[in-house]
């Protein structure tokens, strides 16, 4: 019995020492720091008047959501985040923390020397680190401002940190910057994501056994991964729990029935579905930044390659910052089951041809791009065939570069006759599909069986530049000023017009002949749904709805009785048209419903022939087969 009470007596004489020798040390480290700080204030960003914690961001991951509101995409680099306000955090959350980490938080202010001993006693006893000791405010300084090195400079920036963060900011402040900032291993950072990661559910849902499971990782990451080992997991998590009686938090019961539960982590995925709508999405988020933020406008003022190179890496920088950074919910118009069905049926259609095929479609009463196809078989960082290719839209282009123009100016009926003979001007001289001859047809005729020569000649009388002024709402890209010939009303232009702008273009025969530019993205929102930015949806007349009508009906009849009697679906309206470039090098279709404007392409990344395909006609299977079921 003796030698025992010597060995408790021996014990308590060395914590005190212990205890004493700390409470010294830091009186003459916080006189050495303030004495350094009068005499030198370096390094001076350490040193200054305020330490502004809302300058200092704790990485928030975005969303991209569809049209019903769910997640289809998680946007984070390589850290997991969520951001949750004080009063949002569970109470059990915030005292298994105090409980643990530091049980005077609420008391001291930003060290506790106390605290430092009673950390050692506790580590040494159990012969392992189990309380760490520095207080939820020294870890906080230290994760935000600070690193992990163990040197003396960073332990002395670190009290005087704490102490500015004490008398700047609330103990609720510090504490909710500090649950969001801690790392619960695995990339994952803060109670919220760490509770849907390791459990599929929001922390508010989480029972006690699952937080004190939870609150158990911080302390030694890696020890306590629950993927690598769980049951070490699961002994500190008796320990919080042991903690949380110990002060009160909780009951004998609850105490007992919080160890008697059985955890089970559910490992959730990042979720990342629909790549091809999503990748548009990024690239349609950039350009809503550019807009409103007015690097677009630096962009049109820009004179030099160098300029423009420097405005673009700023404004990558800013995109990042948003999405990465600061966190953002992006609104989506997605339909996931079109976007489905789309995808299927291009993968299905060209699942053995050589060809690539792009799809966009757009509801158009919405002005919203609903769905997009960027190939049969996209993967994330390729190129997105919806978008990023330019190509001759052959005679797609006819129906609004030519027989709108031709209409509104001269008032022509569809029954109208018109020449279509064979043309010259100069060297060009342009042929008919077969070779084919005609002489007088009806404007009807000529448009529905896509006959050239007419179409060059409709041009020609309407006057080339008065022909593209009706493109300028569409604002193509890549058409140049050296466009402006005859043989543009075939498709002949030097680069084209990508898949997503030709579907836009179209949707203008829907809407009574008045344009406006349709958006994958709504609103962006921040995390409690405040509008940050949308865009701004301008309607442009384009063409009288008189001329619109006629232009509806030889739209119709080139699907009922023309070249794209293929893409046929019963409909209360149905309208298209058929395109093909020279050599067959691209297959074409932009067809309307009452509801939808879809566009369809055919072709390949280097351009060649793919005239192999044509009798099959690709191009308006899978348009029908999209459209009969939508």
């Amino acid at each position: 019995m003796k030698e025992k009470s010597d060995r408790t007596m021996f014990k308590k004489t060395v914590s005190f020492s212990i205890i004493f020798s700390l409470f010294i040390l830091f009186v003459f480290s916080f006189i050495g720091v303030t004495k350094e700080v009068k005499q030198t204030k370096t390094p001076k960003q350490w040193w200054k008047d305020e330490i502004l914690l809302h300058n200092f961001h704790i990485e928030n991951n975005s969303q991209f959501l569809d049209k019903n509101g769910e997640v289809f995409e998680e946007v984070y680099l390589t850290e997991r985040r969520k951001y949750i306000e004080y009063e949002d955090i569970p109470i059990d959350v915030i005292h298994a923390f105090v409980a643990v980490e530091d049980q005077s938080f609420f008391t001291h202010r930003g060290v506790d020397i106390r605290g430092i001993g009673r950390a050692l006693l506790t580590n040494a006893e159990h012969a392992s680190i189990e309380e760490g000791g520095s207080t939820i405010t020294q870890q906080l300084a230290r994760n935000l401002f600070l690193t992990n090195e163990k040197k003396y400079e960073r332990k002395l920036k670190e009290l005087l940190i704490s102490f500015k963060l004490e008398k700047q900011y609330t103990k609720e402040e510090i504490i909710e910057y500090y649950i969001n900032k801690i790392y619960f291993q695995n990339g994952v950072y803060g109670i919220e994501a760490a509770s849907h990661y390791y459990f599929g559910k929001q922390s508010n849902e989480l029972s006690l056994a699952e937080i004190a499971f939870l609150v158990a990782i911080p302390n030694n990451p890696t020890l306590y991964n629950p993927i690598k080992n769980i049951e070490k997991t699961k002994e500190r998590q008796k320990h919080v729990l042991k903690n949380m009686l110990a002060n009160n938090y909780i009951s004998k019961n609850e105490h007992d029935k919080a160890i008697a539960e059985k955890v089970n982590i559910q490992i959730q995925k990042p979720i990342h579905q629909y790549p091809d709508y999503t990748d548009y999405v990024y690239r349609e988020f950039k350009a809503l930044v550019a807009e409103k933020e007015g690097f677009k406008k630096q962009l049109q003022k820009a004179e030099t390659d160098e300029e423009k190179q420097k405005i673009q890496e700023k404004l990558q920088e800013r995109t990042n910052e948003w999405l990465y950074v600061r966190g953002v919910h992006v609104h989506t118009a997605l339909d996931p089951k079109l976007q489905v069905n789309a995808v299927h049926t291009v993968q299905h259609v060209l699942s053995n041809l050589d060809v690539e095929g792009a799809v966009v479609i757009i509801n158009h009463n919405a002005h919203t791009i609903q769905a997009v196809v960027a190939g049969k078989d996209f993967k994330r960082q390729t190129l997105n065939y919806a978008y990023q290719i330019y190509r001759q839209p052959g005679s797609a282009i006819k129906p609004l570069l030519v027989f709108a123009p031709y209409i509104e100016k001269t008032g022509a009926s569809t029954s109208q006759l018109i020449d279509a003979s064979r043309f010259c001007k100069g060297s060009f001289c342009p042929k008919n599909y077969g070779n084919a001859n005609y002489h007088r047809v009806t404007v009807e005729k000529a448009f529905i069986s896509s006959i050239n020569t007419a179409a060059v000649r409709l041009m020609n009388n309407t006057g080339v530049e008065e022909s593209f002024n009706y493109l300028k709402p569409f604002q193509f890209e890549k058409a140049l000023k050296s466009d402006k010939n005859l043989a543009s009303a075939i498709g002949g232009f030097t680069y084209g017009v990508s898949p997503a702008e030709l579907t836009k273009a179209y949707t203008t025969f829907a809407t009574n002949g008045t344009f406006t530019q349709s958006y994958a993205i709504q609103k962006v929102t921040d995390a409690n749904g405040e509008t940050l930015f949308q865009w701004e949806k301008k309607t442009t007349p384009v063409w009288s709805k008189t001329t619109n009508d006629k232009m509806r009906k030889l739209l119709n009849k080139t699907i009922t009785s023309g070249t794209a009697r293929r893409a046929y679906v019963s409909k209360n309206y149905i309208g298209g048209k058929t395109g093909t470039t020279n050599d067959v090098k691209d297959l074409w279709f932009i067809g309307l419903t009452d509801d939808y404007t879809a566009g369809v392409w055919i072709g390949n990344q280097n351009g060649k022939s793919i005239s192999r395909y044509e009798s099959a006609r690709p191009h308006l299977q899978i348009w029908k087969e999209i459209m009969q079921v939508n």
